[in-house]
């Protein structure tokens, strides 16, 4: 398996979730289980049911993070050489060539990935034609509607 590469805030994130999945959903479950079996008859207890497959999920989501946390790796953009070039963690600004408006992306794992938030996975097109570029460059977007040109205004660590 591969690794998962992560902003420190993603790994903070993520390891956040896992105790709450452990320490507030699990024990909620169990014991949503436990109140449903006191019904009665498990055949035909929906309450008892939706409890289990509740706890289905989330026994899954624990898996499924634990395995994300065993094989993240953490990239800390600021102990970076910044030398500023368009790698994953960095915030960058961008004009599109055509209509002059700018825009702002951080290029983070996939889990952080946000759109509305300007949080782009280091895998999505535009994260891909931005990587190794610099202030001043110019990187042309391969898009659905068509290539998009972009001219690279700034390159942060932050």
């Amino acid at each position: 398996m591969e690794n998962i590469p992560m902003t420190v805030f993603g790994a903070k994130v993520l390891e956040a979730e896992l105790l709450k999945l452990k320490n507030v959903s699990r024990p909620r479950i169990i014991e949503n289980i436990v109140t449903a079996r006191a019904h009665g008859d498990l055949k035909e207890n929906a309450e008892y049911h939706a409890a289990k497959e509740e706890q289905g999920f989330i026994e899954g989501r624990i898996k499924e993070v634990e395995s994300k946390l065993s094989r993240m790796q953490v990239i800390d953009v600021t102990k970076l050489n910044q030398d500023g070039r368009c790698v994953f963690g960095t915030t960058i600004t961008l004009m599109n060539i055509e209509d002059d408006s700018e825009t702002t992306y951080k290029i983070v794992g996939e889990d952080e990935a946000d759109i509305i938030l300007g949080k782009i996975s280091c895998h999505s097109p535009i994260a891909s034609a931005l990587m190794g570029n610099e202030e001043g460059d110019e990187v042309t977007v391969k898009a659905p509607k068509g290539d998009i040109v972009y001219e690279v205004l700034s390159v942060e660590y932050i």
